[in-house]
């Protein structure tokens, strides 16, 4: 016997499904045996898994890598099990791999090297080199910057001096308004031999500049992000003589790699309200990405396994969805959204995003989908995603707070076409700040996820009091989502709300 009848389904998500007012009903849905079926230690059951696969395939996960591959088929054996139509989507990606530590010194005048990760960073699809040469700055550095992000430095060809024939030189650049992708290729060029692009110096834009130049670039030259800090006293040092530095990047672009999306779709329901509820598959190539995002997908595998075990019929199909090279720039989702039809947009009624739900010094992050408190991107619908979400963290006791639509996880392709997305975060690289420690709990000063990106994102890098929380809150969205009786409005090409475009493509800064 089906036993759908057991969720007791009100009209709480059928504000997301009217035109206007966008705001849910008063009777929630009754997710309290789904919540009770997804445990913490069912979720930790599969993160183990991912643990040993990533221990027996050279600890990593990356797409690309037969670790991306067991952990494909480890989800897909059991939804396969339960009953689920799996699909394995295929295609094809361009991989960036540093194969040695890259070199950034001063060589004149007064030498120093700089620090990897403090003062710099090869931006990901850096060409290889190893340069020495004369540092030319682009004629629009802002130095003090202004005060909000604006500057142009490299945005345009005429910024650069044509590069001698003769001598190597290396252009110093500042981020600003446009993509460092253009930077570089303005600088590549006017003939320069490497590119040094640093932080443009505003609060939150100092450190050294953590970027890619996306996997269709073609630079050749080595190109590095460095810090406001060093930046500036380069930039300084050029107005009184000439500075020379070196540059060292050893890098490899691999072309068409395959890889694969896994998708999970329940057997019943309205096929043209579809809910897709979706996390990256993969890691980073330098660790086992337990947290980011291990600890998404075994959420949203364990919410796949326990709907099926309690026979839910939803009204709305779900398709689970697993994504592949999100940390490439997410590309998994973006060629699923590419691949459907005009019609199948229409049909896709919601997105639902976890992308890491288990950082040791957590933090209850909400998208921002309706762009009332960050600079956001959205679309139609996705303010009333929000409010499933902080609904019923408020109706749990538990204090949450809105995180930007900034493009930086795979929510970006569904938003950029209209459909209604929104999602949880527990936090990565960002510092927990004194109030919120007080609210949540966890150390003030301290990164949400000291691992983040590291070979130390493994099995003890998690909070089960985060999973336990955060997967609640993702069965209760998912449920409501699925058992809705209203078509979700916002299908159709929405109006972007805050930033014209993301900051972000994938994990790294695209400007």
């Amino acid at each position: 016997m089906r036993r759908n009848a057991v969720f007791a389904v009100g009209t709480a998500a059928a504000g997301v499904l009217i035109a206007a007012p966008l705001a849910p009903a008063a009777t929630p849905t009754d997710s309290t045996e789904l919540r009770e079926a997804v445990t913490t230690a069912g979720i930790m059951e599969h993160l183990t898994a991912f643990q040993e696969i990533a221990d027996e395939n050279g600890g990593t996960r990356a797409s690309g890598t037969p670790g991306y591959d067991a952990s494909l088929a480890y989800v897909k054996d059991l939804l396969d099990a339960a009953g689920y139509q799996t699909t394995v989507q295929e295609f094809l990606f361009d991989t960036f791999e540093e194969l040695a530590a890259p070199t950034f010194e001063r060589v004149s005048p007064a030498p120093a090297t700089y620090a990897e990760g403090d003062d710099f960073l090869t931006m990901e699809y850096s060409g290889s080199g190893d340069v020495t040469g004369t540092l030319v700055p682009t004629n629009d550095i802002l130095i003090p910057p202004p005060s909000q992000p604006g500057s142009t430095s490299g945005c345009e060809a005429a910024d650069f001096a044509p590069a001698s024939a003769t001598e190597p030189q290396v252009a110093l650049v500042q981020r600003g308004s446009c993509d460092f992708t253009v930077k570089a290729a303005n600088a590549q060029a006017a003939g320069y031999d490497a590119v040094v692009i640093f932080n443009e110096g505003q609060e939150g834009r100092t450190e050294a500049v953590a970027g890619t130049l996306g996997a269709d670039t073609e630079a050749t030259i080595p190109v590095l992000g460095a810090s406001f800090a060093v930046g500036a006293d380069l930039y300084a040092r050029t107005q009184t003589g000439p500075v020379t530095v070196h540059i060292e990047t050893s890098t490899l672009i691999t072309h068409d790699v395959p890889t694969a999306n896994l998708l999970a779709t329940t057997g019943e329901g309205r096929g043209d309200r579809q809910v897709v509820v979706g996390a990256h598959l993969d890691s980073v190539a330098e660790g086992e990405g337990i947290n980011d995002n291990g600890s998404g997908s075994a959420q949203n595998l364990e919410i796949a396994l326990q709907l099926a075990e309690l026979d839910v019929t939803p009204r709305n199909q779900i398709v689970f969805a697993w994504w592949g090279a999100e940390e490439s720039g997410l590309i998994g989702s973006q060629f699923y959204v590419d691949s459907l039809t005009p019609r199948e947009v229409k049909n896709t009624a919601v997105n639902l995003n976890f992308d890491m739900v288990g950082s040791p010094n957590y933090v209850r992050f909400v998208y921002d989908g309706d762009a009332s408190d960050t600079d956001s991107l959205g679309s139609t619908g996705s303010g009333v995603v929000e409010d499933v979400f902080t609904d019923y963290f408020a109706g749990q006791g538990l204090e949450s707070e809105p995180t930007a639509f900034d493009g930086r996880s795979d929510y970006d392709a569904f938003i950029s076409v209209g459909i209604p997305a929104g999602g949880l975060f527990s936090g990565a690289e960002g510092v927990k700040t004194a109030e919120q420690a007080a609210i949540y709990g966890g150390t003030a000063g301290v990164a949400y996820d000291p691992c983040y990106h590291a070979e130390c994102d493994d099995i003890g890098n998690l909070s089960e009091q985060a999973l336990d929380e955060f997967s609640d809150a993702a069965a209760h969205a998912t449920l409501t989502f699925a058992m809705t009786t209203s078509a979700i409005e916002g299908t159709g090409k929405g109006t972007a709300t805050g930033q014209s475009e993301p900051l972000f493509r994938g994990p790294h800064l695209r400007r």
